[in-house]
C-alpha cells in the first residue's frame, strides 16, 4: 500500500530541479506518438496483478492489459517499460516514457507535478465476506469476529467505525489473513480488493465479494501537464473500453470481479 501513497523524497526534489533549471517544454504528446508509431508506458513489474512477470520473464497484469488497450486503440505499438514506486514521475517528467499506467493514485503532491486520466481500475480497502452474508454496512458487523492484517490502512480504519463488540482478529501479514478466510477462522475479512482477488485465485468455496468500502484510492494514467489533446484523448478511450466491455473483462481477468459502478 505504501508504494501508492508516498511520493518519494527523491521525485519531488528530481521534479523541483526541473523547474528551477528551466526543462525544455516539448511539443504536443499526442502527435508525438502517433508520428512514431510507438506508445510508451510505464507499468510495474513487482506488483502483481497489476504488473509482473511471466516465466519467460513476459510482462502481465492489469495495467499491461490497460496500455495495450490503448495502444490498439491508438493504432500504434505499444513499448513496455517497467518502472518502480521512486522513478515512475522522473520517466514521464524526461520523456521516457508518454504515461504512467503503473497501480498510480492521485494525491495533491503528484497533482502539482503532473496531471491525471480518469480512473481505469478500482483499488480500495473494504470488508469482504460470502455471498449469503447480509453486510452493507460498519453496523452490521456487531457481534461478529473479522479478520485483518495488523496495522494496515485497514485496521486503522476499521477501529473508527465498527460497533464496540465486534471481534477483530489481527494477522501478522496478508498471508495469514488470507487463510483465516480460506479456513473458516473469520467469516469476513477487511483487506485491499488486491488481497481479495488474491483469494479468489485460490478458488474457495465462499468466495469473497465487496460488502462496504473503507477507504477508496483508485487507479489512474499518469501524463505530463498541459497535454489536453492527449488527455482527452485518453479518457475517451476509457470511456468507451467502460461501455464496450473491454476494461470490465480485464477487472474479471485479474481481480476476479466487476469494475464497482461509478468508477
Amino acid at each position: 500500500m505504501h508504494r501508492r501513497t508516498l511520493l518519494r523524497l527523491g521525485t519531488v526534489s528530481f521534479v523541483t530541479l526541473l523547474v528551477l533549471t528551466g526543462a525544455p517544454c516539448w511539443g504536443d504528446a499526442l502527435d508525438d506518438i502517433n508520428k512514431a508509431g510507438v506508445l510508451k508506458v510505464a507499468v510495474p513489474q513487482d506488483f502483481p496483478p497489476f504488473g509482473s512477470v511471466d516465466a519467460q520473464m513476459q510482462p502481465l497484469g492489469y495495467d499491461i492489459d490497460v496500455a495495450r488497450l490503448i495502444a490498439k486503440k491508438l493504432s500504434v505499438k505499444v513499448e513496455l517499460i517497467p518502472v518502480t514506486s521512486a522513478n515512475r514521475i522522473p520517466y514521464l517528467q524526461t520523456k521516457k516514457v508518454d504515461l504512467v499506467i503503473s497501480s498510480l493514485g492521485k494525491n495533491p503532491e503528484r497533482e502539482k507535478v503532473i496531471d491525471f486520466s480518469d480512473a481505469y481500475a478500482p483499488f480500495f480497502s473494504g470488508v469482504f465476506g460470502p455471498a449469503d452474508l447480509k453486510i452493507s454496512k460498519p453496523e452490521d458487523l456487531a457481534g461478529m469476529t473479522i479478520g485483518v492484517t495488523r496495522g494496515s490502512v485497514e485496521d486503522l480504519e476499521l477501529t473508527k467505525i465498527i460497533p464496540a463488540n465486534t471481534t477483530i482478529k489481527r494477522y501478522e501479514d496478508n498471508n495469514g489473513t488470507i487463510s483465516s478466510f480460506l479456513s473458516g477462522q473469520v467469516p469476513v475479512v477487511a483487506t485491499g480488493n488486491v488481497v481479495a482477488a488474491a483469494i479468489l485465485a485460490r478458488n474457495p468455496p465462499k468466495k469473497p465479494e465487496t460488502k462496504f468500502l473503507i477507504k477508496n484510492s483508485p487507479c489512474f494514467v499518469g501524463m505530463n501537464k498541459d497535454e489536453p489533446k492527449l488527455m482527452a484523448k485518453v479518457n475517451a478511450m476509457i470511456a468507451e473500453a467502460k461501455k464496450d466491455g473491454s476494461l470490465n473483462a480485464i477487472a474479471l481477468k485479474w481481480l476476479g470481479a466487476d469494475l464497482p459502478p461509478g468508477l
